[in-house]
């Protein structure tokens, strides 16, 4: 449960109290050692703090320098003061000292209780906020907050700085051109050209003139000297897309680049250094193509000095939300749209959806849907998708660890739906704020950061 700090010297005031806050653990201290001894050991988020405390119990002065003690160990508590009836002048000082709120006896517990469950809200939207700033990914045109992407973004950002070949894999339309950019964008080749080139979509025997360039009467129709695009990057970044569809016979020469940084346009005699960090990408098994021969693997190796996995969205949780409320905000703009957000059974298709197409399937779902809905909100039919009826298999028949593994499932959606707000999640929920609080700190459910 919940706790509440609650500092009071009057007996009867405690009891009065802690039969009201029936949907809290209520901890009591008398003084300010007490005060403060409680604190430290149970760090609540939400203390009563009345200003009249012995040794000095007429006057303010012992209240006013517990709440200092308490704003320096427990910033990011939320103190509500209880003052004398006539005693507006310290509870105005209490607020610059920090307090969150002040109330005047006597005390009318239902009015208090107001103030405590706002006090509560503000507590976990604060929370859940320092943890979304502290989650971002530092690479900016990341978006997620869950594990898997986390992983993926902060590996991204330590080889940004330097010149090591990286490897993105993953499955088509999980982002791993957005990664590339962005280590391009974090490296200090920032301000040079960014040069992607898609190896899958050129033609063999077009491929190798659109990476080396030509001289001028290389070939017919050759009719002037043309860059390549390793040479189009120079100082920059080159994307090499798909890599695990390059040629067999292409690959020695990439190989000799790679090794040299040397290239001969076709058609020339000319060495011509370059000086480019390359980025790869593949939705291929590249070390099942080693072993069937159709992958030099003295290139995999080159290319492949440090490989990030890239997951694909269906292991991203719920991810899925925030990139579909990211791409909604562009095709509003882009398309002058006057759709708000989402219905609930929007968000539960997308839940609940595979995503064989990853990122791209999900962008044009929601660039669809925003051209077609006819309401404000978007709907599944919308997106052109239908929740999930398929019964989920169980791992388990104990009763208790299937209710609990339901319940989990249901807070998370709940929590996404009402877009991060506590009161609307406990709403959709049927149940009150203290009892969903008190789910999440009995899931454990960190990455919401609601539970004390």
């Amino acid at each position: 449960m919940q706790k509440i700090l609650v500092v009071e010297d009057d007996l009867g005031i405690q009891k009065q109290l802690k039969w009201s806050f029936t949907d809290y653990e209520v901890i009591f201290a008398e003084d300010r050692k007490s005060a403060i001894a409680q604190l430290r050991r149970h760090e609540p988020k939400i203390i009563t703090l009345d200003l009249g405390l012995p040794p000095d119990a007429a006057n303010a002065s012992e209240g006013l320098a517990t709440l200092t003690e308490i704003m320096a160990l427990a910033p990011q508590s939320k103190v509500i003061v209880v003052t004398g009836n006539d005693d507006k002048e310290n509870a105005l000082k209490a607020i610059s000292l920090g307090a969150y709120d002040y109330y005047q006896k006597p005390i009318d517990t239902d009015t208090l209780q107001i103030i405590v469950s706002r006090a509560f809200s503000l507590s976990a939207l604060e929370e859940e906020n320092r943890r979304l700033s502290a989650a971002q990914p530092a690479m900016g045109r990341i978006i997620g907050a869950s594990e898997s992407i986390q992983k993926a973004s902060r590996r991204a950002e330590k080889i940004a700085q330097t010149d090591v070949s990286a490897l993105l894999l993953g499955e088509s339309g999980t982002g791993k051109e957005v990664f590339a950019r962005s280590i391009h964008e974090h490296s200090n080749r920032k301000d040079k050209p960014f040069i992607a080139i898609n190896c899958a979509s050129i033609p063999e025997n077009l491929l190798e003139s659109e990476l080396f360039g030509y001289e001028k009467g290389a070939f017919t129709g050759a009719n002037k000297t043309t860059l390549g695009k390793i040479e189009s990057a120079q100082n920059g970044t080159l994307f090499l897309d798909e890599i695990g569809d390059m040629p067999i016979g292409l690959q020695a020469k990439m190989l000799r680049f790679l090794q040299e940084r040397v290239i001969e346009r076709i058609g020339g005699r000319q060495e011509i250094p370059v000086d480019i960090r390359v980025i790869c990408a593949t939705h291929r098994d590249i070390p099942s193509m080693v072993a069937e021969q159709t992958f030099r693997e003295d290139l995999y190796y080159r290319v492949g000095e440090i490989t990030i996995q890239i997951p694909p969205l269906r292991e991203r949780d719920n991810d899925i939300i925030l990139l579909a409320r990211s791409f909604l905000n562009d095709y509003k703009v882009e398309f002058g749209s006057q759709v708000k957000g989402f219905a609930e059974s929007a968000t539960n298709a997308m839940l609940n959806h595979k995503w064989p197409g990853n990122i791209r399937e999900l962008q044009n779902k929601l660039k669809s849907a925003v051209i077609l809905a006819e309401g404000s909100m978007i709907e599944a039919d919308d997106l052109g998708l239908m929740a999930s009826t398929e019964e989920p298999q169980l791992e388990t028949l104990n009763l208790r660890e299937v209710r609990e593994a339901a319940e989990s499932r249901a807070i998370r959606k709940a929590y996404q739906i009402a877009d991060k707000n506590v009161s609307k999640t406990a709403e959709m929920l049927g149940v009150t704020r203290p009892t969903l609080y008190s789910l999440i700190d009995k899931y454990q459910m960190e990455d919401l950061k609601i539970s004390s």
